[in-house]
């Protein structure tokens, strides 16, 4: 009978991690190929863009020793080589999207589980608290594993090309040290989990952590006398690994003690705190917040609301950097062929501030694709979670569900759109650019396309395959990045760059808007989410 018990418990135990695994895992590798292409992109691209030994002497001397661009972007080391530019270009990217991915797949793999009340159940049963949390931490490590393949194998594969010429091993710690970002954060989700007394707590813990280690790193690069900032924060941790630029490895041991320490507390807490409850939830229960929930609109904001704002400050944040560096690179990047000719095959002309800016939102028209299958994989977790089915018991209908989240996605990005236009206007200003509010609000809406028609598709494959729907939409954002960089980059193939959203816009400021490429893109993308929203209205609820 023990022996019976033991193996129930141990299967309960595994079923954790085997559901952690799969549901983070088929995210890690669509992110792993993100940001595995992002650093192979990069790296290919620098022998085009700046193709002469004089460029990119120019290009090491304009930015080198910047210590305002440094704050932004991190510490700027070897620009004339293509390991430098790659480390620059590529690196606090991906560690900022890294990180974000690790923390909300750890809250929602733990804490949004005990919210939606299948920890409670799972623990009534063959299995302890503290075991599940151990698997779920299992589950979580093999998506890691697979974010790190992806982008490891992707960044080896660019270093091999005779024009990059970035060693195995070199590019393998370069992967690994970018990836750390998210296996710490999985591991702080993780904590701020056990003590938050909810999964929207935990993120709003979570992300003050994050932006607190980002803003201490920008204090310790904006000045060198304040170096050793960068070992108060995660972050700067990884900085001090420097891939690539003089390769650090022993500053791996504090990444690896955190990740460890902050695992075993958790599933130590997990253990001896009750299900559903927060470590430092203690005190009276708070009163019940009932705004927004007396209608089926208002409890759709609710429930959006955090990830709405949060994406819409970190677009504006994203615009603001734009305005702040575009005079300086903009004076910096003047007269390198290669960057002007990357603006022209994107459809712009001309140089100076309006030209980078217009560079620039091209690739933040991306970004905005992502929030927007952000919003699909939320729709998604709804249905397979079963809250939909206690709705729609209810006198709810359900095209109007689904019509009221499209909604809020297009929402969104409209509002994160214009938003980003102004913040740049308003950063550009402060340095004396010479890009009006006018031509900065058209570059923001002209964004705002693309993620309209992802958008559409994604409602388009909810309404019909559900439970392909999150790959299929992430599948579309990965596509149309990596077609983007190469189009930057090289004389594609107009075939290729046609299966890309992003490149259906123009480049503006550094060009007048494609009105007529972005009507289409609207429309199709509206009238896909319709054609999604109807086949939704047919087809049976599908759970996880």
């Amino acid at each position: 009978m023990r022996h019976s018990e033991r193996y129930d418990e141990r299967g309960a135990a595994r079923a954790v991690a085997v559901t952690t695994a799969r549901r983070v895992g088929r995210q890690g590798l669509l992110w792993g190929l993100l940001f595995g292409g992002t650093i192979a992109a990069s790296a290919t691209s620098y022998s085009g863009l700046v193709p002469t030994a004089a460029a990119r002497e120019r290009l090491a001397l304009s930015f080198e020793g910047n210590t305002a661009w440094a704050a932004l972007f991190g510490p700027l080391r070897r620009l004339d080589t293509v390991a430098g530019y790659t480390a620059y270009k590529s690196g606090m990217f991906v560690i900022i999207l890294a990180a974000i991915w690790g923390l909300f797949a750890a809250t929602r793999s733990l804490r949004g589980e005990e919210d939606a009340g299948r920890w409670e159940i799972l623990c009534a049963g063959h299995t302890t608290r503290g075991r599940a949390a151990a698997q779920a931490a299992v589950g979580l490590g093999a998506g890691f594993a697979l974010l790190w393949a992806a982008t490891a194998l992707l960044s080896v594969s660019a270093g091999a090309s005779s024009k990059v010429g970035i060693g195995i091993g070199a590019a393998l710690f370069f992967a690994t040290a970018l990836c750390s970002a998210a296996a710490m954060f999985m591991a702080i989700g993780m904590f701020v989990g056990q003590l938050a007394a909810s999964r929207r707590d935990a993120n709003l813990i979570g992300a003050g952590v994050l932006a607190g280690s980002y803003l201490v790193r920008m204090a310790a690069d904006s000045d060198p006398g304040l170096a050793w900032l960068r070992w108060a924060s995660p972050i700067g941790w990884i900085e001090e690994l420097r891939p690539l630029t003089g390769s650090k490895p022993l500053a791996f041991i504090p990444v690896v003690a955190l990740v460890v320490m902050l695992v075993a507390l958790s599933v130590w807490i997990a253990a001896r705190r009750d299900v559903g409850a927060g470590a430092f939830a203690i005190g009276e229960t708070p009163k019940p917040r009932t705004r927004l929930l007396g209608s089926q609109a208002g409890l759709t904001l609710r429930l959006t609301r955090p990830t709405v704002v949060a994406w819409t400050a970190a677009l504006v944040a994203t615009g603001l950097v734009f305005g702040l560096v575009a005079q300086a690179a903009g004076s910096a990047l003047r007269g390198i062929r290669g960057i002007e000719r990357a603006i022209q095959r994107l459809g712009g002309s001309g140089s100076g501030a309006a030209s980078y800016l217009g560079f620039v939102f091209v690739i933040a028209a991306g970004l905005m694709a992502i929030a927007v299958a952000g919003q699909i994989a939320s729709i998604r977790n709804e249905e397979a979670s079963g809250h939909l089915d206690h709705l729609f018991v209810r006198p709810v209908e359900r095209w109007r569900w689904l019509t009221v989240r499209l909604g809020v996605g297009l929402g969104l990005v409209a509002l994160a759109g214009l938003l980003a236009g102004v913040a740049a206007w308003v950063g550009a200003a402060s340095q004396h650019a010479d890009v009006g509010l006018g031509e900065l609000v058209k570059a923001g809406l002209n964004v705002v396309p693309p993620a309209v028609f992802v958008l559409g598709i994604g409602g388009l494959v909810f309404g019909i395959l559900p439970r392909a729907s999150i790959g299929v939409v992430y599948g579309i954002v990965v596509w149309s990045f990596l077609v983007e960089v190469v189009a930057a980059v090289f004389d594609s193939n107009h075939w290729l760059r046609d299966t890309s959203p992003l490149l259906h816009v123009a480049p503006v400021p550094a060009a007048e808007p494609n009105v007529q490429a972005a009507v289409w893109l609207i429309v199709l993308g509206l009238a896909a989410a319709a054609a999604g929203i109807w086949s939704f209205e047919r087809r049976d609820l599908v759970g996880a």
